[in-house]
């Protein structure tokens, strides 16, 4: 069961809400037209969020955002549709059920702490489970818990006027963790900080993620943030969520102009992966085959390198260079010649991550699976031609396996040097 369901959701602000919702439904009118009498901050929004997701709803000011987030929760009443928080609906609740929820399913971190001054640190943190009934001295050690988890335990006695801004943010993000609710609502949680520790905050927040496994819906107009932290993206316009996708999909498929404008500046590096510029790695030769099939693969496909695998393995690899030694040393034996420190990448690894290895070798990068199986291979090429605004991975040019970056005749230069040495 996801943890959240929203189907069908509108938000009007205004004369006649209910009215204006009918009249956005059946076409009758736009955004546009119910203004100045009614402002439509929400339309028609539908998805979900499944458990353990982080999911981003990102969009500029004014494209709906903020009241989506507040809505979830009940701090603003729907006007139309359903929102269902681990398969209870809220929509329409009673103030008693919207406690229920908040209590045992949902809490928040907002933009501006919202921390009490004149309690310390622990208590600040602490106070959802005070909310909730538990006795003062299990609130506190839970508190201190917590605390510890995020980095702040020496400063649990301090009061937050004692704290830098990312301190005070974590001890929010520190008391919606006390909560033990399994969703966590983040409206523009980290906005308000410098560059540099909004970015550890970030960091923070992925690792805490992946510790705890909390739901996290988090609002940004951010949208480098968006793409660091979200599963999945929501974008918004004007009300409306005009796509959903995870980081690569939005950055490589847009649903429409908007959308493709709005990720043009995005550093591509740090959002697509090894798999998503892959091309299929067609110079692989078994172990068994010897020196002599590396050089009649090397001479068919007119490549200056080869992939050895056992089984399904990647071993290594075997370039022109090394072949060009081998056979002036009398060497036939292609475990004598094969080169085992080759740079292996995984298929989830970041674009920006393949730069350093792919400048210490000859070969492109063989991206491999858990098991060490190839998967496929990543010329310089194709790495470079990733950084393009205006290049998808299903338009970048299928090369030749081995980058044109070391001509057989200058390797060949370069083996008889080094063998005059």
């Amino acid at each position: 069961m996801p943890a959240i369901e929203v189907e069908h959701l509108y938000k009007v602000f205004g004369k006649n809400p209910r009215e204006a919702v009918e009249r956005l439904k059946t076409g009758a009118a736009s955004r546009d037209d119910l203004a100045p009498a009614a402002t439509a901050a929400v339309i028609d929004a539908t998805f979900h969020v499944e458990p353990g997701e982080i999911f981003v709803v990102m969009g500029l000011s004014g494209s709906g955002k903020s009241t989506l987030i507040r809505m979830l929760n009940g701090l603003l009443d729907s006007t139309s549709g359903s929102i269902k928080i681990a398969g209870t609906e809220v929509v329409g609740a009673n103030a008693q059920q919207l406690r229920q929820v908040r209590r045992e399913h949902v809490s928040m971190v907002f933009q501006h702490f919202a921390l009490f001054p004149h309690r310390t640190v622990v208590e600040n943190v602490a106070f959802g489970l005070e909310v909730q009934g538990v006795e003062r001295e299990e609130r506190l050690a839970r508190a201190r818990e917590v605390l510890e988890t995020v980095g702040l335990s020496k400063w649990a006695d301090s009061y937050p006027s004692d704290l830098s801004g990312g301190m005070q943010q974590r001890v929010g993000i520190a008391r919606a963790l006390c909560a033990e609710t399994d969703i966590l609502l983040m409206d523009e949680a980290f906005s308000a900080l410098d560059p540099l520790i909004r970015r550890e905050m970030q960091e923070e927040l992925v690792e805490l993620q992946q510790q705890l496994g909390k739901t996290i819906v988090f609002i940004t107009h951010d949208l480098n943030e968006a793409m660091f932290l979200g599963s999945r993206i929501a974008v918004m316009r004007d009300g409306r969520i005009v796509q959903i996708g995870t980081p690569e999909e939005i950055l490589t498929d847009p649903a429409n102009s908007y959308v493709e404008q709005f990720v043009q500046d995005v550093d591509r590096t740090r959002v697509l992966t090894a798999s998503s510029v892959m091309q299929p790695a067609r110079a692989v030769v078994p172990m068994n085959a010897g020196l002599a099939g590396v050089e009649k693969l090397m001479r068919e496909l007119q490549v200056g390198g080869v992939f050895v695998t056992q089984g399904s393995k990647l071993v290594g690899a075997v370039t022109d260079v090394m072949l060009g030694r081998a056979r002036r040393h009398g060497k036939t034996d292609i475990a004598q010649v094969i080169d085992r420190e080759i740079p292996r990448v995984q298929p989830d690894s970041l674009l920006s991550d393949l730069f350093d290895p792919a400048v210490d070798t000859s070969m492109p990068l063989p991206v491999v699976d858990e098991s060490g199986r190839i998967l496929g291979v990543v010329p310089r090429v194709a790495l470079l031609s990733s950084m393009s605004t205006n290049t998808s991975p299903i338009d970048l040019p299928q090369i030749s396996e081995h980058d044109p970056q070391l001509p057989s005749a200058v390797a060949d230069t370069e083996a008889v040097e080094e063998d005059n040495r």
